[in-house]
Order: structure tokens, then C-alpha cells, then sequence
């Protein structure tokens, strides 16, 4: 007489259930995973958009997106500018919950367009949760742009904004060297050594001496257009707009801490302007520039 090996198998719950019972336990098991696997890709592709400067409404849509797709219901995300609360479980999805603590950081719009990508493909069944998974590491250890590249395109930026202030040819050139010196001065003391306090008003000052000695040299025509122009590269635009755009949605709370964090940036860099300014005013004797 055969053995029924179906019957005196162990299932995931110990014991010798019959047949049926052990299947469901497998199902059910199977399910916890791949549930568990939606949310930890949500989670990660939220933490990704914040970390890279996206709206509030953008991180929150997109795990909505990615949990209904994959058959989660009972998904709950709370965000705010720098961290994810999310929750899910009811009387057919198990528990599950995760904080994520995302630092307030600099934008990068690539890793944003890379994950909204990834959003539209999921919609479009596309990936599998496997394959998300994957591509979502791929996308949070993807490169910036290299040293040089944005040590150039700084440097076109601040020469373009002096051009846009009314400020002459020469004027440009010297915006121009300053923004180029100025992002040295970013990636090699700024971002690896300071505060972001320090270094906002270390650059906002460190642009000024270099305008006035350009200036005082010769090479230039304006001094004011020269300076704004040159301290363009530290002013936080993506942040200050989304922090205005978060509260138009009616996310106060995130809205305002981007807000602060963007109008504290623009009061360091005004005490650095603004140093070197009456310093030289004082040393010259009173001549205004």
C-alpha cells in the first residue's frame, strides 16, 4: 500500500494538516511576501523622490500607484518633507508598518524622471515586482553628472544671469570665473566639510571678494550685476517652489519646513554678501561700490 505523501507532509505551520489546509497556508504565506515586497518597493521609490527634492503630492501618488497596481488595498502613506509614515494591513492583508527618515538634500531631477518613468511602465504591467525592485536600485545608485560638467555649466549659469541683470560683456566674464571658483569651492569644502549655515555664508561671501578684486582690477564694469549673478548657484529655486507649490496643495506642514529651510539659505547668503560689503565699505573710507 502506497503512502500518500501529500498527507504526511509538514507544512509551514508544523504539524500534518490535510492537503487543502497546508495549500492555503502556502498561498497565504506566498502572499505575505509578495505584499511585503510592494510595500518595501513603495517605501523605496518614495524615499528616492523625496530624498531627490520632489513634491509632497509626486511621492505620495506614486506609492498609491505602485501598491494598487500590485494589489495592495490597504495602503497608508503619510509624508512630509523629511520622512515617509506608511501603514497597511486589514482583516485580509497583514499588518505592516515603516518610518523612513529622508534628510532634506539638494534636487536631482534625473532620479525623479527615472522613478516617474518606472511608475508609468508598473501602470502599464509592464514589471513585475521583481523587476521594480531591481530598477529602483539601479535608479538610487545612479551617478550625478560629473565634477567638471557642473563646474561648467555653474559657471555658464552665473555668466547668463549677468547678462540678464544688465550687466556688460566684461561683466559676464567675471560672473563667469566667479561661479566657476564658486563650485570649487561647493564640492571640495562645502559639501564635505561644512554646515549648510557655514557654507551658504562662506559662498556668498567667498563671490563677493572675488567680484571686487575683479572689479578693482579692472575687469569689470558693474559690481552689483557681477555679485547677484555669481551667487545664483547657491540660491535654492527647486526648493523654495515646491515648498510654495506642497502648500498650495495643502501640505502646510512640508511646505513650510522647505520653505524655512530655503529662506534660511537665502538669509546665509545675504550675511555673506553682506559682511564683505561693509567690510569694504568701512575700509575704503565710505566709497560705496
Amino acid at each position: 500500500m502506497k503512502r500518500d505523501r501529500h498527507r504526511t507532509e509538514p507544512c509551514p505551520g508544523g504539524g500534518h494538516p490535510p492537503v487543502e489546509e497546508c495549500a492555503k497556508a502556502q498561498e497565504a504565506l506566498a502572499e505575505d511576501i509578495d505584499q511585503a515586497q510592494v510595500l518595501e518597493c513603495a517605501m523605496h521609490a518614495g524615499s528616492i523622490l523625496l530624498r531627490s527634492g520632489a513634491e509632497i503630492f509626486r511621492v505620495e501618488e506614486t506609492i498609491v500607484r505602485i501598491c494598487g497596481h500590485f494589489g495592495v488595498e490597504s495602503e497608508k502613506a503619510f509624508v512630509l518633507s523629511n520622512g515617509i509614515f506608511m501603514t497597511a494591513g486589514n482583516e485580509r492583508e497583514p499588518a505592516y508598518a515603516r518610518v523612513a527618515h529622508i534628510p532634506v538634500s539638494g534636487a536631482r531631477l534625473d532620479r525623479v524622471d527615472a522613478v516617474n518613468q518606472l511608475s508609468r511602465e508598473i501602470e502599464e504591467g509592464r514589471c513585475t515586482i521583481g523587476e521594480v525592485k531591481v530598477r529602483l536600485d539601479e535608479i538610487d545608485r545612479m551617478p550625478g553628472s560629473p565634477g567638471m560638467r557642473k563646474t561648467l555649466a555653474c559657471a555658464a549659469g552665473s555668466g547668463c544671469f549677468c547678462l540678464m541683470f544688465g550687466g556688460s560683456l566684461a561683466d559676464c566674464l567675471c560672473a563667469f570665473a566667479a561661479g566657476l571658483l564658486l563650485y570649487l569651492y561647493v564640492m571640495y569644502f562645502f559639501e564635505p566639510h561644512l554646515s549648510k549655515i557655514v557654507g551658504n555664508i562662506g559662498g556668498g561671501a567667498l563671490v563677493t571678494v572675488l567680484c571686487i578684486l575683479m572689479y578693482r582690477l579692472g575687469l569689470g564694469d558693474a559690481l552689483t550685476p557681477m555679485i547677484s549673478a555669481a551667487i545664483m548657484p547657491l540660491v535654492p529655486g527647486v526648493a523654495f517652489t515646491n515648498g510654495v507649490r506642497d502648500i498650495a496643495d495643502g501640505d502646510y506642514i512640508a511646505g513650510s519646513v522647505r520653505l524655512m529651510d530655503a529662506l534660511l539659505v537665502f538669509v546665509c547668503i545675504a550675511t555673506g554678501v553682506g559682511l564683505v560689503i561693509t567690510v569694504y565699505h568701512r575700509a575704503t573710507g565710505g566709497i560705496l561700490l
